[in-house]
């Protein structure tokens, strides 16, 4: 009797538990969730591998793509006086995937979207003397710019090596602290100008190697991968480069960086920076990288220079416009869609605006 009255209790247990199940589906889910952490990785890897298309799910322009299939594209309009433009209206644009026309669902102002940052500073030989000045407009940037709760950086230095200084946080003091441990470190027995004197050897001659050169892409490619990729969700991801834009002894080629900036939705901005009068700034790469990935690159000649275009920088990081548009073209083969923004208003065409965006995606 008590054995038949204890299996019938263990099946009626056994079927309410399967009931709520039932009645809530989520809750397995939501628990899973919500007892996941971020993983970080410690460095970017010195030898980045590229990406092939199958390595992750490539995502659209700009941020964010739902399910409800629409694809978003942030762009910011300025007049010949480097002004922000911040009274255009839908009709006053159109916007073309591949050179079609689309249709527009939202435009809107979006000054509020929270951003993840990446500021990459180059501290091989070419930097010695601008170094300090970097730093500085550097640590005033990340204070102006971010806000607590919010937005979130992390800071990587690199010669032919990356190191990552800081991982993502939304804490400025670890940032400034961050910023402050960044210095150049001279190859074994150099004491600038290029003399070289006695000293304790290098542990290996590839290791000098690193030391005395200059990885660009290669930084761009793992910061991209390493650090961007694990910022959070919904954010406008950006690479702030500071560089003199003279490449070395990258493992990947330039394509390869901004193909990998594209993926995680991160745009470039380029402060070309370094010693002119003996190394010289290599202006037309820092301008291809950007102008590909959607942002910008500025070329200070003085300390006022610098601090003006970290200024810019962060207006074009709040000051932006939002369309978002069902393509037309539904195929999802991760081919690249080429994004064109026009002005069609000729009152507003006669002010001559420049409209920066990223000009493409790759197809989910």
């Amino acid at each position: 009797m008590h054995t038949r009255l204890l299996t019938a209790a263990v099946l009626l247990a056994a079927m309410i538990a399967v009931i709520a199940a039932a009645l809530n589906p989520g809750a397995q889910a939501q628990g899973d969730r919500t007892t996941g952490t971020r993983q970080r990785v410690a460095s970017p890897s010195p030898s980045p591998t590229p990406l092939s298309p199958d390595d992750e799910t490539l995502r659209s322009d700009e941020v964010l793509r739902v399910e409800t299939n629409l694809t978003n594209v942030f762009f910011t309009a300025a007049d010949k006086h480097k002004r922000f433009i911040s009274d255009l209206k839908r009709e006053d644009v159109r916007i073309l995937e591949d050179g079609v026309p689309q249709q527009i669902f939202t435009f809107q102002q979006n000054t509020d979207l929270p951003l993840s940052l990446a500021i990459l500073i180059d501290t091989s030989r070419s930097e010695e003397r601008t170094l300090p000045d970097e730093k500085m407009a550097a640590q005033a940037f990340l204070e102006a710019v971010m806000r607590p709760q919010k937005d979130e950086a992390a800071v990587v230095s690199f010669t032919g090596d990356s190191t990552l200084e800081q991982g993502l946080t939304g804490n400025v003091a670890r940032l400034r602290r961050a910023i402050e441990r960044v210095e150049y470190v001279p190859p074994s027995g150099l004491i600038g100008g290029g003399v070289v004197v006695g000293g304790t050897p290098p542990i290996s001659d590839s290791q000098q190697m690193l030391a005395g050169s200059t990885a660009i892409w290669d930084a761009v490619f793992t910061t991209s991968n390493e650090v961007m990729r694990d910022s959070a969700e919904h954010t406008r991801r950006a690479i702030i480069l500071l560089t003199d834009g003279q490449d070395t002894s990258s493992q990947v080629h330039m394509s390869e960086a901004i193909n990998s900036a594209v993926k995680v939705d991160a745009l470039v901005y380029a402060v070309g920076i370094g010693d002119r009068y003996s190394y010289g700034v290599d202006e037309g790469s820092l301008r291809k990288i950007t102008e590909a990935t959607g942002g910008r690159a500025y070329f200070p000649r003085n300390e006022g220079e610098l601090r003006d275009a970290f200024a810019q920088i962060q207006r074009d990081l709040r000051e932006q416009y939002l369309i978002a548009y069902a393509p037309t073209n539904k195929t999802r083969d991760g081919s690249y869609r080429r994004v064109t923004i026009e002005i069609t208003n000729p009152e507003v065409q006669r002010q001559s605006l420049k409209l920066t965006y990223r000009p493409g995606y790759f197809a989910k």
